[in-house]
């Protein structure tokens, strides 16, 4: 499964959002997601796909988190 699925999947299971609407330039703000949607959302990818994510800065976007996600793997 590729990393933008991963995401995708994590963020309509626990934000309920619509899956066309996350693509990797959709930008956290605009999917409405907060700094505690975004730990849940650290902790699951984490799980799912067996890494430390670590606290990087400057994610903006999903593609920003998939492409963090693939350098850590």
């Amino acid at each position: 499964m590729a990393t933008i699925d991963t995401i995708r999947e994590v963020l309509v299971e626990n934000l309920d959002l619509d899956a066309d609407a996350i693509t990797e330039e959709a930008t956290l703000e605009s999917l409405g997601v907060d700094s505690l949607d975004m730990v849940e959302l650290i902790c699951d990818i984490e799980e799912k796909c067996g890494i430390d994510f670590g606290e990087p800065e400057g994610l903006a976007t999903v593609g920003d988190i998939a492409a963090h996600i693939d350098s850590l793997k």
